[in-house]
Parts: C-alpha cells; structure tokens; sequence
C-alpha cells in the first residue's frame, strides 16, 4: 500500500489530467446518460441506481483491455473496432426502439383505472435488478465513445512505464466516480417535482430519449459507412 502510494504521488500530475478528462467525458451527455435518465423516469430511483453500477463497473473492461495492450489490436484492426461500434449501434437501436413503443398511462382503461401502487408493481414485473444492471453494463461496454476515448487515453495520457498498480488505480477511480456521477443523477431525477411532470408527460419523454439513443446509433453508423 506504501508504494503505491509512493507511486501515485509520483505521477500526480499524470492522475489530475486523467481524472479532469474523464470527468469532462462522463458528464457530458450520451448513451449512458440517455439510459440512466429513462432508468429513473419510467422505472424509479431503485433501477437507475442498479443501472449506474452496471455503467460503473463496465468501466474495468475498458480500462483492462487498455491496460493489456488489446486496446492496440483493436485500434490498428480495422474490421474489429468497426464490429464493436456496430455492436453497440445495434444494441442503442434496440433499447430506443423499446423506448419509441412507450404509451401514456392513460392509453387504456385498465391501466386509468389502476392504483399508484399497481403501476409500480406491473414496472417491477416489466424490469429487474438483473436486467437494470446488465442494460447499463452492457450501454457501457458498447458505447464507441468510451472505446474511443479509452484507447486516447492509455495511449496520450498514460506512459509506457506508468506502474502497472498506478493504471490500476486509474481504472477503479474512474469506474467508482463513473458510478457516483451517474447514482447522483439518478437522485436528481427521481424527485418528487421530476417526476411529477414525468407522470402528465413521461410517454413522450420516454419517446424522445428512445430517439435520442437511435440518432446516436445512426450517427455511429454514418461515420462507420464514411
């Protein structure tokens, strides 16, 4: 524990840049942004929550293939970065599409006539701990935009002969401030107030992060068609 404290105070200058580029890269908005939103809207703190630890942890798969040395295989193999990216477009078409089919609560006359706690028992039926944690992991872990900014990462900012403890270290900062910004958002999101005007206006919300998530998808697709 000595040396790597040792370790990182010696390359403290090293730690603030990293930790000040991926605070930008975290709270700027994207697929795991879109994901954790529509997680606390429709389904409530508890599952936006789950989902934010799912995009936490998802953080160590990037960070160890950086680490390892993949991150280069999958920079200088063309054909390999192009099937992650339409991976993880396809996976983004896939959740908006789900979000696109959202209907207003007051769509029929059985879900009109339902109680406030039936409402969230029939979403707990629809989502799970496992499903919340796996859709934010799995958003995480194909989002081209943390590929990408992984592999600039460990390759600009990162030495050759940064200690292999000190990556590490990296890499659980990174996944724990991922977690809390996003666990923080959640929160944010899940107040009385957010979710009041969610409750008159939430299919639409709904429909417009579903968009949101599919322009991405397209977006990525373009780039990889160009």
């Amino acid at each position: 524990m000595q040396d790597l404290i040792h370790n990182i105070a010696d390359y403290w200058q090293q730690f603030l840049l990293i930790a000040s580029a991926h605070l930008l890269a975290v709270m700027s908005p994207g697929p795991d942004f879109a994901i954790v939103m529509r997680q606390s809207l429709v389904f409530g703190k508890r599952f936006a929550i789950i989902t934010s630890l799912g995009v936490g942890l998802a953080i160590f798969v990037h960070v160890a293939y950086a680490v390892l040395g993949i991150g280069l295989l999958i920079q200088s193999t063309e054909w390999l970065f192009k099937l992650i990216q339409l991976a993880g477009a396809g996976y983004l078409i896939y959740i908006g599409y789900g979000a696109l089919r959202a209907q207003s609560d007051s769509s029929s006359a059985n879900t009109a006539t339902q109680s406030g706690e039936a409402k969230a028992l029939d979403k707990r039926n629809i989502m799970t701990d496992r499903k919340a944690f796996r859709q934010g992991f799995v958003t995480n872990v194909l989002n081209p935009k943390a590929t990408l900014f992984f592999l600039s990462l460990f390759t600009t900012l990162v030495d050759a002969t940064t200690p292999l403890a000190v990556q590490s270290f990296y890499g659980v900062w990174m996944a724990v401030v991922t977690a809390a910004w996003f666990v923080f958002l959640s929160y944010i999101l899940a107040s009385n107030k957010v979710r009041g005007f969610f409750n008159q206006f939430g299919h639409w919300i709904d429909r417009v992060l579903g968009g949101f998530l599919i322009a991405l998808a397209l977006f990525l697709l373009w780039n990889i068609v160009n």
